[in-house]
């Protein structure tokens, strides 16, 4: 396992990169189908990550609390040859277990990946209502999976932003295990 800490490529303000990726539910999603939502979280994630299952529950809260406001989208980007944990079918069976309602989304060709600058799992980033991006970064400040969250990062700047209140860290970098890259 690599450990690592998520990079800025896409600054604050920059739009979101368009996608159309294939979702746990056999449908084809893309960045604009969210376009209803006051906010979009993209959260690059995996099914075998220590880091990931740990915060699996706080994505899943996340997802519940603005449920009609901000739409909570996963995608894997990890090689599913080499890792077959994270094939499509181990997707749809870790959305099940985990009780996953949030978009589970497959990015095969790690394309999407590479646009957003992901580089870690989980690798957070929250977007407005016009596609821009205002935080990327950590769910919480529990850095490792054993560790015990003493603050909800994620669910306080999407607080502040659906109140219209600038968030204090527009980058605050996440750790997990590396993408697991195409060779």
């Amino acid at each position: 396992m690599v450990v690592m800490e998520s990079q800025v490529v896409l600054k604050t303000g920059d739009r979101a990169p368009e996608f159309e990726l294939l979702g746990v539910d056999d449908k084809k999603h893309t960045f604009s189908s969210y376009g209803d939502s006051e906010a979009v979280l993209i959260i690059f994630m995996c099914n075998h990550c220590p880091y990931v299952k740990a915060k699996v529950d706080a994505i899943n809260e996340i997802h519940n609390r603005f449920q009609g406001k901000v739409a909570v989208v996963g995608i894997n980007s990890n090689d599913a040859v080499a890792y077959p944990d994270d094939s499509f079918e181990s997707m749809k069976k870790f959305a099940q277990e985990k009780g996953i309602k949030f978009s589970y989304l497959v990015d095969d060709t790690q394309e999407v990946a590479k646009k957003y600058g992901a580089i870690c799992t989980p690798d957070p980033f929250l977007f407005n209502k016009e596609g821009k991006l205002v935080f990327h970064g950590r769910i919480d400040n529990a850095m490792k999976p054993e560790d015990k969250a003493t603050e909800k990062t994620m669910i306080v700047n999407i607080e502040r932003l659906l109140e219209g209140k600038p968030i204090a860290k527009d980058f605050d970098p996440s750790i997990g295990c590396s993408i697991k890259w195409k060779k």
